[in-house]
């Protein structure tokens, strides 16, 4: 349980006790919002739950708030607790019980944040997912961090995750990248060519035509069109997700499970949920064509499943794809991340699978916004082989790795985002990137130092930890499984970029006001004791890093 939680409860008990005394009505709210201030002069925690209850309880929220103080019962983790008018209660932590902390994080290490609040709840994260007909783009790689970190902070929250990887291989658009790639291999070979109309024009498709005239040679121009086409696309198709696979495991995005589209149509599932739907009577015959009946359901529109043509539409193989995740595989819960142009889906998928008999609450979705490439101010408009869009590996090769996460994981999926070029190659503390990892790697210099110098700190005094510096570096510290709890509850990864620019900014600071390392004899009992506060901001730093995908380097 986080320190956050506790006031809760006090919070909680007091308004129990309040009734039971008569001095309330029994009015337990379902959420007791409790939140840390922005201001340190209003403590580490305020609750505006007097507030919240003035209105049902016919009091003004100072009156309440007088009412439940005296009867907040506030321990050893605790200074005090106060009224911030209009109605506010305040918490202000203990010195004693911030110092003892530093002991708790340096015996949890690289396990201290965990959590069991997922109760080993089965959860899918389903990301990047693009269709296997050329590199990623830097659109699918924001999601692609977004899903990883997400993934990784529910995994210490306690949840049993699994990362899946959605292979977009049947339909049309697979059909009009076999041709495309066809042509290319004719042209290559100095044969007559047409491309399909939408066809795929990037120059690695040239290169991928290569790859197989190396491979095969001249092979395809033996068979019939059909059986060439068919051919040279499942070798296509297998090379693009390999490059997808190497792509993205350039910034550390890998999965569990990479599932094919195609399955679903050879395992029986798309007739499956065509059938269950027809059966409840959610489908209409019109046009030709098999449609859902979303507005039975309150949607604005129904949506087509199998066009006039015979052919299943994306809609149809989602909704079997849902089905085997949330039905047949069992998972308590599905997330999706999903690309801007996905926004419109959103509703109708959770209309389809409550009409699949499946809780629409198993199912969340989050929709990454798109992302603009800048050199300062100037947008970068194309890429620079590809001619229509930025690839994953062109930004690696410019900027590099960890910057590419930090900055994907700096804004809130909902929101669009420009990628400062510039910025994210700076070495220095304008680059958060750097900034961050300058931190680790001066507390490692600082740790290196002790240890050449053999100071033993392990039995260090905390009680003289009593800089403002040194006990909000601590304050900072403990918020880090508030911070887990906060970001699997809400699915949203990006406060963890943010804390950890704080924590950084906390420990610079108080390595600015404290002398760490001190070679002067009287100083050795603080030098101990800081030695063991800089441990702890390690591991807490280390773990930020570590989650957010990014590299904890000792040396810069």
């Amino acid at each position: 349980m986080t320190i956050k939680n506790k006031v809760s409860i006090l919070i909680e008990n007091a308004l129990t006790e309040a009734h039971n005394q008569g001095f309330l009505p029994l009015a337990l709210p379902n959420d007791i919002i409790v939140e840390r201030p922005q201001k340190s002069e209003h403590g580490d925690f305020a609750s505006s739950i007097p507030l919240k209850l003035a209105k049902s309880f016919r009091l003004q929220p100072i009156q309440i708030a007088e009412i439940l103080l005296p009867l907040i019962l506030v321990n050893e983790e605790f200074d005090k607790a106060w009224i911030m008018p209009p109605g506010f209660l305040n918490f202000e932590l203990s010195s004693d019980w911030l110092r003892s902390q530093l002991e708790e994080i340096i015996k949890l290490g690289e396990t201290y944040g965990n959590l069991s609040i997922g109760d080993k709840e089965t959860v899918l994260v389903e990301f990047v997912s693009v269709n296997p007909t050329g590199p990623v783009h830097v659109g699918h790689a924001r999601g692609g961090v977004l899903g990883s970190t997400l993934s990784n902070i529910l995994i210490a929250a306690g949840f049993k995750v699994k990362r899946e990887y959605y292979i977009n291989d049947a339909g049309n658009q697979m059909e009009v990248f076999y041709k495309s790639l066809h042509a290319r291999y004719r042209k290559l070979l100095g044969q007559e060519s047409q491309m399909p109309e939408g066809g795929y024009v990037g120059e690695y498709l040239i290169d991928l035509a290569k790859e197989i005239i190396a491979e095969k040679g001249d092979i395809f121009l033996q068979m019939d069109e059909v059986k060439a086409i068919a051919n040279i696309g499942k070798i296509g198709r297998h090379k693009m997700i390999e490059t997808i696979k190497i792509d993205l495991e350039k910034i550390k995005v890998s999965f569990d499970e990479w599932f094919s589209e195609q399955s679903l149509f050879k395992n029986g599932q798309y007739k499956k949920i065509i059938s269950m739907l027809s059966k409840s009577g959610y489908t209409a015959n019109r046009d030709g064509a098999v449609w859902f009946t979303s507005t039975s359901l309150g949607e604005d529109k129904d949506n087509v499943l199998i066009r006039s043509s015979g052919t299943p539409t994306y809609f149809a193989s989602d909704i079997a794809y849902h089905y085997n995740k949330l039905v047949e595989r069992g998972f308590d819960k599905v997330i999706d991340i999903w690309g801007a142009d996905h926004q419109g889906h959103v509703p109708r998928m959770k209309a389809v699978v409550g009409a699949l008999g499946v809780d629409p609450k198993r199912l969340l979705i989050i929709i990454s916004q798109l992302v603009t490439l800048k050199h300062g101010t100037q947008r970068v408009k194309a890429s620079k082989r590809s001619g229509d869009i930025v690839t994953l590996k062109e930004l690696v090769d410019e900027v590099g790795a960890d910057p590419c996460r930090f900055f994907f994981l700096s804004h809130s999926a909902e929101s669009q985002m420009d990628f400062d070029l510039d910025l994210a190659r700076k070495e220095s503390s304008e680059n958060p990137v750097y900034y961050i990892q300058y931190a680790h790697a001066r507390i490692s210099s600082i740790l290196r130092l002790a240890k050449e110098r053999h100071i033993e700190y392990s039995n260090a005094d905390i009680s003289l930890l009593v800089d403002k510096a040194e006990l909000d570096l601590i304050r900072k510290m403990v918020q880090f499984p508030e911070l887990i709890e906060q970001i699997a509850a809400k699915l949203e990864p990006h406060h963890l970029s943010h804390y950890s620019l704080q924590l950084a900014t906390s420990f610079h600071w108080f390595y600015k006001q404290c002398r760490v390392v001190s070679s002067i004899k009287d100083e050795e009992a603080i030098t101990k004791t800081r030695l063991k506060l800089v441990k702890a901001a390690q591991i807490v730093l280390a773990r930020c890093l570590s989650l957010m995908g990014m590299a904890a380097p000792d040396e810069m």
